[in-house]
């Protein structure tokens, strides 16, 4: 018992070390993220009503002549906020929107903690166009790009297949395919590295709960467990817990980052479901959404484990479209954090496409 609360006693240390080594650094980024914005730029931040309920958009940028991004975050659940800092660099040659969807941070919180329990893909994806129509108004332009990242892709795709005259060019990273498709993919990873390295614990539990699909979230938590941890990717730490950083937002209050870390598990319980049957399980894009009426650009990282480069890179070939291209950067899935290369991609390939206020 001795040994056992000296082991929690520990891990708490080391927790609270973390946190404190983590602080200063996480808030110095996050401070210097809401720059002074001069006369030219914007910076507003607002809820709308948005299909009966008041979501939250926040717009930046120093020039209000540059084209507008719509950026779609990813999760289910994960909103933009916390990740501010990533695309500070971006809003000096874009006008950056962001936007909560329904059960994200502050959308979620707004709406009491909750999510619809009928809300389904299509639902976010029409809220999504609303949003798009309302800053296509607030900022007088005729166009928008559409940047999904992640689970913001199903979104954007969904959206720029189904309102195109709103969009300049729909921008994918992290680019999700099909949900059996990305399972299936990691469950053959995850056993393939577990026989490489030996590891028996990793191959019994893989064998137990087999390959997709899974009857229940935690066998198929058990599978993307293993796949990531293979991968050196772990799911999360004890010295710096998962969704940390919305605790250090400037924007954010600790009831916001609170709200924020159970949207993201009340988004998971619903678009998963605790029995895999979820409105994002029979997300199937090469099956539903390959002909398009406005130009497609994959901006994918090559070393992405969540989303596998080459899911996405048979997907983009399966696409028809005015005009296409497909990015590969030197990244994982969280290719747009290299923003320099990432910003040079928009430039050369998406900026051309864009229009600035008419």
């Amino acid at each position: 018992m001795k040994s056992k609360l000296r082991t929690v006693a520990l891990y708490v240390a080391g927790g609270l070390v973390g946190l404190l080594l983590l602080a200063v650094p996480v808030a110095q980024i996050a401070a210097a993220r809401y720059f002074k914005i001069g006369p030219n730029g914007i910076d507003e931040a607002f809820y709308a009503p948005i299909h009966g309920r008041e979501e939250y958009i926040a717009i930046r940028g120093e020039d209000r002549a540059n084209p507008v991004i719509l950026l779609l975050h990813g999760g289910p659940g994960f909103g933009n906020e916390p990740d501010a800092p990533i695309f500070r660099p971006y809003e000096r040659t874009y006008t950056l929107v962001t936007w909560d969807q329904p059960g994200a941070g502050r959308s979620f919180r707004r709406a009491g903690d909750t999510i619809p329990s009928d809300l389904t893909v299509e639902d976010v994806v029409d809220d999504g166009i609303a949003v798009a129509e309302l800053v296509r108004q607030r900022l007088n332009v005729d166009k928008l790009i559409v940047l999904g990242w992640s689970w913001g892709t199903v979104v954007g795709i969904g959206m720029a297949k189904k309102r195109p005259d709103l969009f300049a060019v729909y921008v994918g990273t992290g680019q999700l395919t099909s949900i059996a498709a990305n399972n299936t993919w990691a469950y053959e990873r995850a056993m393939s590295r577990a026989r490489e390295t030996g590891n028996a614990e990793a191959i019994a539990d893989l064998a137990r709960v087999g390959p997709w699909p899974y009857d229940t979230y935690e066998d198929y938590r058990t599978m993307l467990g293993w796949q990531r941890r293979l991968d050196g990717e772990p799911l999360g730490s004890l010295l710096v817990p998962p969704y940390i950083h919305a605790f250090f937002s400037s924007r954010y209050s600790f009831a916001d980052a609170r709200s924020y870390v159970r949207g993201v598990t009340a988004s998971v319980e619903h678009f998963f479901g605790a029995k895999m049957d979820g409105p994002e399980i029979g997300v199937d894009l090469p099956a539903t959404a390959t002909a398009f009426d406005v130009p497609i650009v994959f901006i994918q990282g090559e070393n992405d484990l969540n989303t596998p480069a080459a899911l996405a890179r048979r997907y983009f070939e399966q696409i028809s479209a005015p005009h296409k291209v497909y990015v590969a950067l030197d990244a994982g899935h969280a290719a747009p954090a290299a923003s320099a290369a990432f910003i040079a991609a928009l430039d050369e390939h998406v900026r051309p496409l864009a229009r600035g206020p008419h």
